[in-house]
């Protein structure tokens, strides 16, 4: 197995951990400049942020130097529940009800294959 070349984190996303696992499932293991033209095309709205995640770690493993950046591979890719917003909702009779505003934090290593 190939040690890992680049690293980039993108923390405090506000995207619940449940939706951003499937896209960083889907990128897994695949080829960079294939996972970044998958996830330009993929309509959910978590590809975004894991976008930009891949694309920061290539650039971390450019600024690094001696990296051929058309071999690299997303070898590891994974998403940690981040803290959480506590709100509370006016509901009827003077209640309230809570409110909970999930965040999610994305971790991506390259290497080479």
């Amino acid at each position: 197995m190939a040690k890992s070349v680049s690293k980039a984190k993108s923390t405090f996303i506000r995207i619940t951990q449940q939706k951003v696992q499937p896209v960083v499932n889907l990128v897994r293991g695949k080829r960079v400049q294939d996972a970044i033209d998958l996830l330009q095309f993929c309509e959910r709205r978590a590809a975004l942020p894991v976008l930009k995640a891949i694309k920061s770690a290539v650039a971390n493993a450019d600024v690094k130097g001696g990296v051929d950046v058309d071999n690299l591979v997303v070898m590891t890719a994974r998403v940690d529940q981040g803290p959480m917003m506590k709100r509370h909702r006016p509901r009827s009779r003077g209640m309230a009800h809570p409110v909970q505003k999930k965040m999610s934090h994305i971790m991506i290593e390259l290497g080479e294959k």
